[in-house]
C-alpha cells in the first residue's frame, strides 16, 4: 500500500497544538521534526550514546501526517487547513504551507533482518533464528537469537567486546548477572561457556519477552531467569536484592551506555563477590576517561581496557 504524506511547515511553538488538532480530526501517525535538544528524560529509555548534531534550534518545525485510501483526502485536508488557521490565531505557526508526497508501506519491523547474518566470535557462532547454517564446525558453540524489538543481535562491537571478556572470566560455577540484557545474548553465551546460572535484568518489557524466548530457543531456561528491574533506581535495586536473598555474583556484565555505567559503578559493588569482576561496554571512546574516573572513584581496580573501532570495554574488580 502507498500512503500519501503531507508535511506542514510550522514552528516549534505551534507543533504540539497542530499535533493535537490533527489527532482530533482523526489522523494517526503524526511525525514531528525540529532541532529542539532532547532532555535527559527524553533519552532515558533510548539505546543511543551519541545523538546527531542538528545544529542550533532555529524555531522551525515540520509536522507530517499520513493518509491511506480509507481517508477522504480533500475533506481531510480542508479540515487540516481550518485547524491550522485556528492555531495561527493564538500562536506563531509559521507559513503553515503543506507539501504532499507519497511513501510506500513497508514492513519496517522486519526489514532489518536482511542485515543480520550468522557471524562468529572465535568459536562462538551467533545466528538469527530464521537462518540456516552450512559451515558449522564441530567445536562451535551455536547461539540462536531473535532480538524482536529488543536491542542485542550480538553483531555490534560492544557485544563482541563483552563476549571476549566473558570467555576469560566465566568458569563452571560462575553466577552471572547481566544488567540491561536486551535480547539475553550475553546471558546465553555465559551459560554456553559454562556458567552455573544467569540472572538477566532489563527495564524494557520487550527485552524481558525476547530474553525469555531466546532462553527457550537455546535450551537454557532452567539455568537462567530474567527480571524487569531498573538497578539504578534505589528502591527497585533494594527490592531486587531482597527478592534474591542478597545473592552476590561472580561476574556482572553491563553492555549499556557510558551514561548508565557511570552511576552503575557506584551501585553494583554490593552485588559482586569479593573476587568478582565487572565487565562493561557500550562506551563510546570519547567517554572512556569519564567511565574510568567513575570506576576509580567507586573503589574499583581496573583490570583491562579493550577497544574495537570507536568502542571501549572496561573490566574491573572491587578493591577489598
Amino acid at each position: 500500500m502507498k500512503w500519501k504524506k503531507f508535511t506542514i511547515q510550522t514552528t516549534t511553538a505551534a507543533e504540539d497544538f497542530i499535533s493535537e488538532k490533527l489527532s482530533e480530526i482523526g489522523i494517526e501517525g503524526i511525525e514531528i521534526e525540529d532541532k529542539v535538544e532532547l532532555t535527559a528524560n527524553d533519552t532515558k529509555g533510548m539505546f543511543i550514546d551519541v545523538l546527531p548534531d542538528l545544529g542550533p534550534d532555529d524555531g522551525e518545525a515540520l509536522v507530517s501526517f499520513y493518509l491511506d485510501d480509507t481517508y477522504d483526502v480533500p475533506k481531510t485536508l480542508a479540515a487540516v487547513k481550518m485547524a491550522l488557521e485556528e492555531v495561527a490565531s493564538f500562536v506563531n505557526a509559521g507559513s503553515c504551507e503543506i507539501t504532499a508526497s507519497e511513501t510506500e508501506d513497508k514492513d519496517w519491523m522486519n526489514n532489518w533482518k536482511q542485515y543480520f547474518k550468522p557471524f562468529t566470535v572465535d568459536h562462538i557462532l551467533i545466528k538469527p533464528t530464521w537462518e540456516t547454517l552450512s559451515d558449522k564446525k564441530d567445536d562451535d558453540i551455536v547461539i540462536e537469537i531473535d532480538p524482536g524489538t529488543a536491542f542485542g543481535s550480538g553483531s555490534h562491537e560492544t557485544t563482541k567486546l563483552c563476549i571476549s571478556q566473558l570467555k576469560k572470566y566465566i568458569k563452571k560455577d560462575t553466577e552471572l548477572l547481566d544488567v540491561g540484557t536486551g535480547s539475553g545474548i550475553l546471558s546465553i553465551i555465559g551459560l554456553k561457556l559454562g556458567a552455573h546460572h544467569a540472572m538477566a535484568t532489563d527495564i524494557d518489557p520487550n527485552a524481558i519477552r525476547a530474553t525469555n524466548e531466546n532462553f527457550a530457543i537455546n535450551g537454557v531456561s532452567e539455568q537462567a531467569e530474567v527480571q524487569q528491574v531498573n538497578i539504578l533506581d534505589k528502591e527497585e535495586a533494594d527490592s531486587f536484592y531482597e527478592k534474591n536473598n542478597g545473592k552476590k555474583y561472580d561476574v556482572i556484565v553491563a553492555n549499556i551506555l557510558a551514561d548508565v555505567i557511570i552511576p552503575l559503578s557506584g551501585i553494583v559493588t554490593p552485588l559482586l563477590k569479593d573476587d568478582g569482576v565487572f565487565i562493561t561496554s557500550g562506551i563510546i571512546n570519547t567517554m572512556e576517561e569519564a567511565v574510568k574516573e567513575a570506576m576509580l572513584a567507586n573503589n574499583f581496580e581496573i583490570l583491562e581496557i579493550n577497544h574495537m573501532k570507536d568502542w571501549v570495554s572496561i573490566t574491573a574488580k572491587p578493591k577489598r
